[in-house]
């Protein structure tokens, strides 16, 4: 399997057979100035309906469009939505979002969106095993990286991927991944947007791969 970061929450999860997977399209403008997105793909994953993370116009091909909680098979893999909040009100100030857990590649992904708040029991149990995880950690629209360490704590993924963080790309008032990586043991840092991962070699202690955005 191949992990290509795009930028801010967007990935393109590609399976040895094939399948494309992509999360969350930005939009550009109002600050973020990544690239426009390009890229074809089989299915998009929606964590909520905000414009940095929803233009799924933007994906090329002919995807089916996967949003909200619940379980929906396409092409052999089941994406499991479950409902969180995109902020500590219970969605009551920036609303509902959603964390898709799935299997590609016989690893378990858990691709978090707009995560505002702690997760709580029921969801961590919901989530279950996590092999490789994508995380918010600029805080302000979402957990910010004291909040996401916790969270990573609390799923003990293999591997942690930041993402939605301040970059030369992106102009948010949100922190830069620095402040999550501080202190933190087993930090990898690469120079590309792609990674590849297969079951046997994920890491036997956890990490954190530091991605480039692509775009």
């Amino acid at each position: 399997m191949k992990v290509k970061w795009l930028g801010h929450a967007c990935f393109l999860i590609t399976s040895r057979h094939g399948l494309r997977v992509i999360t969350d399209p930005y939009a550009v403008g109002g600050g973020i100035n990544y690239s426009p997105i390009r890229e074809t793909a089989d299915v998009v994953l929606v964590s909520h309906d905000h414009g940095d993370h929803n233009n799924v116009s933007a994906v090329q091909g002919k995807p089916e469009v996967i949003k909200g909680s619940g379980k929906k098979t396409v092409k052999g893999i089941q994406f499991k939505g479950i409902a969180t909040s995109h902020d500590t009100s219970h969605g009551q100030e920036r609303g509902l979002n959603t964390v898709f857990c799935f299997t590609v590649d016989h690893m378990k992904l858990c691709h978090l969106g707009d995560l505002g708040h702690v997760l709580s029991s029921a969801q961590v149990t919901e989530i279950g095993d996590v092999d490789i995880l994508f995380a918010p950690v600029g805080g302000f629209f979402t957990i910010d990286s004291s909040v996401a360490s916790q969270v990573s704590d609390q799923l003990k993924p293999r591997i942690t991927i930041p993402m939605h963080f301040k970059t030369p790309k992106c102009t948010y008032p949100i922190a830069t991944v620095e402040e999550f990586l501080r202190g933190k043991e087993n930090v990898r840092r690469i120079v590309d947007s792609e990674a590849e991962f297969d079951r046997e070699n994920l890491p036997a202690a956890r990490e954190i791969l530091l991605l480039q955005p692509a775009l």
